[in-house]
């Protein structure tokens, strides 16, 4: 044990340690208790693209895209697809959202990876590089405002394939829970669908 203890500090090197600790103060701007909300472009490839905003407060988000609206309570999530000939909202557990197969692919683990940072043009990069056996993304590129840390973009390596998401209108702090809450009374007249 001693061994393994003393090999994670010969790892850790003074960059390292810069990158994590920024990495965290970015982090706690977004996840924290205060919340936050920011609008996102995503590009995976030139293939799938969308774009929306979302709203975080702790283990609670709404997010509203071209495709779908979405609302997580913490405990339920609720999903209204904006397909004129269905009016459903589907009902999912926070814990097991099978709605949302895309996200599942972005789980992420602070402890999971090796952190890196250098001084780019446009900011600070913040790299990580996942440790051996993590699955699902290998390679995370965090673009950061260079004084507040506010995140501009993120580039995610799942497999051999790269996913670009531009950051805008970021802002920490004033999310309440009323702004998350799922609006049932919009949507008497759909029938609401249990997948939990």
């Amino acid at each position: 044990m001693l061994s393994a203890l003393c090999s994670v500090h010969a790892d850790e090197t003074p960059n390292s340690r810069q990158a994590r600790r920024i990495f965290n103060q970015a982090y706690q701007q977004v996840f924290g208790e205060q919340g936050a909300t920011l609008h996102y472009d995503v590009n995976i490839i030139g293939i799938y693209k969308t774009n929306g905003t979302i709203w975080y407060k702790g283990k609670k988000s709404k997010f509203e895209d071209s495709k779908m609206n979405s609302w997580n309570d913490g405990t339920t999530v609720y999903t209204v697809k904006k397909n004129k000939k269905k009016k459903e909202v589907e009902v999912h557990s926070a814990q097991n959202n099978k709605s949302d197969k895309y996200s599942r692919k972005f789980k992420f683990e602070p402890d999971n990876y090796d952190y890196s940072i250098a001084e780019v043009d446009e900011g600070l990069m913040v790299m990580l590089k996942a440790k051996k056996g993590v699955k699902g993304m290998k390679e995370i590129h965090i673009l950061l405002e260079r004084k507040t840390y506010h995140p501009i973009s993120l580039r995610i390596k799942i497999s051999i394939i790269w996913t670009t998401v531009k950051i805008s209108n970021f802002h920490s702090g004033g999310i309440t829970d009323e702004m998350l809450r799922f609006p049932k009374e919009q949507y008497g007249n759909y029938k609401f669908v249990n997948k939990q």
